[in-house]
């Protein structure tokens, strides 16, 4: 080990001492000189406008003072310093070591290397090293950044710069403060090691530790990373943006707000589109949406927030004109119930009759005004033809007999066939141009020579005069109609088409928990310009006590509060208490559900509307079961259970006391699930936790729990016997009720099967 420390240095030691090797100060030239004689040893030298040399580098100055001995010189005015013909260093004071090769340079200090100007009013530069520093404050410039800090320190060889204290970056599309900073001026990289901001245009990015690419806008951040863009905000572990392609990345605790909307984002991995502002989470994807509703922990009330969970979220700004917004549902009143195709032909025979009251008066008007403008043309005429002469008034009496008569048949021409109206007019033309060249030439013979001289002249001069207006007319209307805006500029802006509003989409294996409803579907769509929740493909919602299932489920909030809930296609209600196993049922082709103070108060079950309700008495025990069909079924809920339930048009139904009622009857289509129901906001990040492994059974049979209604005597209590449930959703469950009586005995197998086949004896429904 010491002898290789000693080869080391024996290999190191001659490049230390050639790196420390002492060059002497050359002057090269110099106009005049005064030497100081009183001060022979250190050889003083005053020389006006100077040129010293030491090694690959030259300095000049309009005066110096050159210690010759000691090997320094002071230089004062229009200093400068070429080193390499790369870097040239300006100032109006150097102070030059020649044996340390150190320049302390001092007022109006400007150095240029490339393209890269640094100016301060102090700068000590390494000829040696080539390295720059400052202390009181400096500003580096190129063609893409400009950056200024208190202390830096500028390495020539590497073109790196290293900025300490009041570090500020400015370039075209951002401005950079921090407070440690290292800048290469080569590849317009910058790093960061302190509390930095980022600013742009319109967005913000802190970080306390990270790189970023002036030029291409590439970045990394890896320390308490926070992007704001107005009511935006995205929080992570790790960033990674390209600012040219509008992409970025996001690693580990993703944070996404946006408190406009009330709406925040969770996740582990996620990627943002700023061309479509756009924000995709993959990894543990969650989202809480705020609400109007509030819920008591500890005896406080603390706000009730909706928690959306899913294998995908993703959110997006888009414009509020391209989404199919869903309004409010209206129910039609019970006796509209079925009248939609007498409302239907009500309203064609209606257009019909307007049809030909438009026709009539169309026709009726253009009747009318014959008949005035006869009178008047009639009485007009005659005053005018009194001052004519008598040839002339012959041929205009004739014109206006050829009018009259036109006029005549023209009441007659809507009668006839458009072909023939055509050749009857074609035809009365020709009449009258004939009759109008006779009439003429005629009163042409009878005028004097003299005047029709004259009249040639006039003739001639209003041709030309036409001629020549002709094409003027030709060129105004064209200018006209070059002046006319076309169709599309004619239409009037409108402000609405750009709004943008917030979308969220959820993909596979959606979860939403709220302390008065939760839910659970494939996929989900959310708009905030509607406030809907669309839940699609195999939903579930359950509220307080009842689970809504169907095709599709509409659920739509008022001021952030439950307003109403829609399930659209073979809708299916279980409503259950809390005390009790029985299952009141109700289903439809739509279900419309209406909740006041977020708990729900009334539903209308419309198409094909069937029910299958449990009655109680004072003392909640069940006394009978109802089941009907009509067309609609409206419910009122009362503490989180069915108060009262009205069929509505053509109602049908039977009634089955308890006692007689041998099982529990489902409708088609029966579902309960509350083993699917999420019970927190943790069950939403997380899912549902993993059950405990159970003892092997047959494969596809499952038995129920036993349970036993309350309310009964202890003789008459039923117990629910344990049938073996197909995991098919399709078939019904039937669970056998047998009682006490029955239960001293054993049953044999085929008995079982003969028991299980029999049904209450329905009876009629009191008026």
């Amino acid at each position: 080990m010491h002898t290789l420390r000693y080869f080391l240095i024996a290999l190191l030691f001659p490049f230390s001492v050639l790196a420390q090797q002492k060059t002497k100060i050359i002057v090269e030239r110099f106009e005049a000189t005064t030497t100081n004689t009183a001060d022979k040893n250190n050889n003083i030298s005053y020389l006006r406008k100077p040129v010293f040399r030491q090694d690959n580098a030259t300095l000049a100055c309009d005066s110096a003072v050159f210690y010759a001995t000691k090997n320094i010189f002071d230089a004062f005015g229009n200093v400068h310093i070429n080193q390499a013909d790369t870097i040239n260093i300006y100032s109006d004071r150097l102070n030059y070591n020649g044996n340390t090769k150190m320049a302390h340079l001092t007022s109006n200090v400007r150095m240029v290397d490339n393209q890269n100007v640094l100016t301060t009013n102090i700068l000590d530069y390494n000829m040696a090293s080539k390295v720059g520093t400052y202390v009181s404050g400096g500003k580096i410039v190129n063609k893409d950044v400009t950056l200024t800090s208190k202390n830096g320190y500028y390495f020539s060889n590497s073109r790196d710069a290293y900025f300490r204290y009041n570090v500020v970056v400015v370039t075209p599309e951002s401005r950079i403060t921090s407070d440690t900073l290292r800048y290469n001026t080569l590849t317009n990289w910058t790093y960061f090691y302190g509390p930095t901001n980022i600013k742009g245009k319109d967005d913000n990015l802190y970080t306390e530790n990270g790189a970023y690419n002036t030029r291409t806008q590439y970045a990394y951040f890896g320390k308490k990373n926070l992007y704001t863009m107005n009511t935006k905000s995205l929080k992570g572990d790790s960033l990674y943006y390209d600012g040219i392609a509008g992409y970025g990345k996001a690693v580990r605790n993703i944070v996404f707000k946006d408190t406009a909307d009330k709406t925040v984002m969770y996740g582990q991995l996620g990627f943002y589109y700023k061309k479509d502002e756009r924000t995709l989470v993959t990894k543990n994807p969650y989202v809480g949406m705020g609400t109007a509703d509030s819920i008591k922990v500890n005896n406080k009330l603390q706000p009730d927030s909706l928690w959306m969970g899913a294998d995908t979220l993703e959110t997006q700004m888009v414009l509020k004109k391209s989404l199919v917004l869903i309004s409010s549902p209206v129910i039609k009143k019970d006796n509209e119930l079925g009248e939609a195709e007498e409302e239907e032909g009500k309203k064609e025979a209606k257009v019909g009759a307007t049809k030909k009251a438009a026709l009539t008066e169309e026709t009726g008007a253009k009747k009318r005004p014959d008949k005035p403008n006869k009178k008047n043309n009639s009485k007009t005429d005659k005053e005018k033809n009194k001052n004519l002469p008598e040839k002339a008034r012959d041929t205009l009496a004739k014109e206006s007999i050829l009018k009259d008569s036109v006029s005549k048949d023209s009441t007659l021409l809507h009668k006839i066939p458009r072909q023939v109206k055509d050749s009857l007019l074609i035809s009365k033309a020709d009449a009258l141009v004939k009759t109008g060249k006779d009439s003429l030439a005629k009163a042409i013979k009878a005028i004097p020579p003299t005047i029709k001289a004259k009249a040639d002249t006039l003739a001639k001069g209003k041709t030309e005069k036409l001629k020549n207006a002709v094409p003027a007319a030709k060129q105004l209307a064209n200018q006209a109609q070059a002046k006319k805006p076309l169709l599309k500029d004619s239409i009037p802006f409108n402000p609405e088409d750009t709004v943008r509003t917030r979308v969220i989409k959820a993909y596979h294996n959606v979860r939403v928990y709220k302390a008065n409803m939760q839910a659970k579907a494939d996929s989900l769509f959310y708009t905030s310009a509607d406030s809907t929740l669309r839940w699609y493909k195999n939903p579930i919602l359950w509220s307080e006590g009842s689970q809504q299932t169907g095709d599709t489920i509409y659920l739509q909030l008022k001021n952030k509060k439950l307003n109403t809930l829609q399930v659209l296609q073979q809708a299916f209600l279980v409503n259950v208490n809390a005390d009790s196993a029985r299952h009141n049922q109700i289903k439809g082709k739509l279900i419309t559900a209406f909740f006041k103070d977020g708990k729900l108060k009334t539903m209308f079950v419309d198409g094909n509307a069937e029910s299958i309700y449990y009655n109680q008495d004072d003392k909640n025990a069940y006394t009978d079961m109802n089941q009907t069909v009509s067309s609609r079924i409206k419910i009122l809920f009362k503490e989180k259970q069915i108060e009262k339930i009205v069929t509505i048009r053509d109602p049908e139904g039977v009634r089955t006391p308890m006692p007689e009622l041998k099982e529990d009857v489902f409708l088609t289509g029966f579902i309960w699930r509350p083993e699917q129901r999420p019970l927190s906001k943790k069950e939403v990040i997380n899912g549902k936790p993993k059950s405990k492994p159970v003892a092997k059974k047959a494969a596809g049979v499952q038995t129920p729990p036993k349970t036993i209604a309350k309310g009964l005597n202890a003789k008459d209590k039923p117990l629910i016997k344990n049938i073996p449930v197909s995991k098919k959703d399709s078939i019904a469950v039937k669970p056998v009720l047998l009682k006490a009586d029955s239960l001293m005995k054993t049953l044999p197998a085929k008995q079982k099967d003969t028991l299980k086949a029999n049904t209450a004896r329905p009876v009629p429904l009191k008026k």
